[in-house]
């Protein structure tokens, strides 16, 4: 059973419906020990002060803020936990915005919110209405001891929570959006969404895999076999820029027409039965599956 996250009310007018919530989405990859080459071990990290020239243990630790000329100003855990915001079980609906308006750049983590009985009718209009409407609902949450902005929306048979990014945490790169805007040609700009319209197919999810972590899989398989490890692949010739734009959508599209006949893994993945799914799951060596920490 997947662990309760947060557990409270969503505050909607006069309306509280009670709700608990559970992490929607997390990156999985494999995690590997550092070990001692030459003897196998796993190696240990020591916390090291080069003025004492000695090791030093945890409980001597302090956080420090660096003001310049190498000092610090040492903040204790005490400290940063008395700024902490207090534990709340409500979540007070601030406004509802168009889902549009939001950009996903905004969007940090997601979770799933799951209505608690008394709450099922309430949790349903709430998600029928804004469904309807194409809203999101802007609320404050208190989660991990820090307040932070959210927006609840509408997904498959219930409502999402995105915790949001605060303006000043989206960074603004010099580079991006800094080259003047290039006039196109008509014929460019249709050709181009001819190929597009070519490639055009609907998203299904279980079309894409992490191949890197299937390969890594297959590596520490064949290594516990005793097997040696492939040499790096040898890098090929750069990509040439461009030239003709027209030429080269030309050709792209008469080669995505050329093969149209083939399947697209778009459709081989919608068509791939759910026990054929579970059996290729069944396969990969789960056991060795670690997330880092």
């Amino acid at each position: 059973m997947a662990s309760t996250v947060w557990k409270g009310y969503i505050s909607f007018g006069l309306i509280s419906v009670p709700i608990r919530m559970y992490v929607a989405a997390r990156e999985q990859h494999i995690g590997f020990n550092q070990i001692h080459k030459s003897c196998g071990s796993r190696i240990k990290q020591q916390l090291y002060c080069p003025v004492d020239e000695r090791v030093v243990e945890r409980d001597e630790i302090e956080k420090g803020y660096p003001v310049g000329d190498g000092s610090y100003v040492l903040i204790s855990p005490n400290e940063l936990k008395a700024l902490e915001a207090e534990s709340s079980e409500t979540m007070a609906i601030q406004q509802f915005v168009e889902l549009d308006e939001v950009d996903p750049i905004y969007y940090e983590t997601s979770y799933y919110t799951v209505a608690e009985e008394p709450g099922r009718r309430a949790y349903s209009l709430m998600m029928e209405a804004m469904g309807k409407l194409k809203l999101g609902a802007i609320a404050k949450l208190t989660l991990h001891s820090r307040e932070q902005v959210v927006i609840v929306r509408p997904y498959a048979h219930g409502l999402v929570l995105h915790t949001l990014y605060y303006p000043d945490e989206v960074r603004e790169i010099p580079e991006f959006g800094d080259q003047a805007p290039l006039e196109l040609q008509g014929a460019e700009v249709k050709l181009a969404e001819q190929f597009m319209e070519a490639l055009k197919a609907p998203f299904h999810p279980d079309a894409f895999h992490n191949t890197y972590q299937e390969k890594v899989e297959a590596l520490i398989e064949s290594k516990s076999a005793g097997e040696t490890g492939p040499e790096p692949p040898k890098k090929g010739k750069p990509m040439a820029p461009v030239i003709n734009l027209m030429d080269a959508l030309r050709a792209s599209l008469a080669q995505k027409q050329g093969a149209a006949a083939a399947p697209p893994i778009a459709a081989e993945a919608a068509t791939l039965k759910p026990a054929v799914r579970e059996k290729k799951e069944a396969t990969k060596p789960a056991a060795r599956r670690q997330r880092a920490g």
